[in-house]
């Protein structure tokens, strides 16, 4: 059984759960990904707001239905004793077979966990989506490279 992260954070705790989150959600898999959230959790993406955790299921279904190639990178921003907030980039393509568009987007979310279970009881996410060509992507290797990219503020 995995180690349960809860809150209060630090610096060390704090990256682990974000890259914990990372490795979730580049599997894709939104059964997976949900558990990390508390049954009630409520969230904000974009201009989407969900409760719960089948509102989460069938939004990442939708989700994924549509980003072909889905390749995402978390950085941690900044913590506080019981939120996190990360920075993300992830890349994707708008055709099942990568002939389509690809874009990039960059991001901002905030989180708040729940002191007991260490689930996150809130995620608030911005973003923006970039046009790209296939020679501009980061991600070509895969998700389990996407810490070899160096990022700096010349990319955002």
């Amino acid at each position: 059984m995995s180690e349960v992260i809860r809150p209060p954070f630090t610096r060390e705790t704090a990256l682990k759960k974000v890259k914990l989150a990372e490795k979730a959600w580049n599997t894709r898999n939104p059964p997976h990904v949900s558990l990390a959230y508390t049954p009630d959790t409520i969230w904000r993406n974009r201009d989407t707001f969900l409760q719960g955790r089948e509102e989460i299921v069938k939004f990442l279904t939708k989700k994924w239905e549509r980003e072909h190639f889905y390749i995402l990178r978390k950085d941690l921003f900044a913590f506080t004793d019981d939120k996190i907030a990360v920075q993300f980039f992830y890349e994707w393509n708008e055709k099942p077979d990568g002939s389509g568009q690809w874009f990039r987007t960059y991001g901002l979310e905030d989180w708040t966990f729940d002191r007991e279970t260490g689930l996150m009881r809130k995620r608030m996410m911005s973003g923006n989506d970039v046009r790209i060509t296939q020679e501009e992507r980061w991600f070509t290797k895969g998700p389990e490279h996407v810490d070899e990219v160096e990022i700096t503020e010349r990319h955002l």
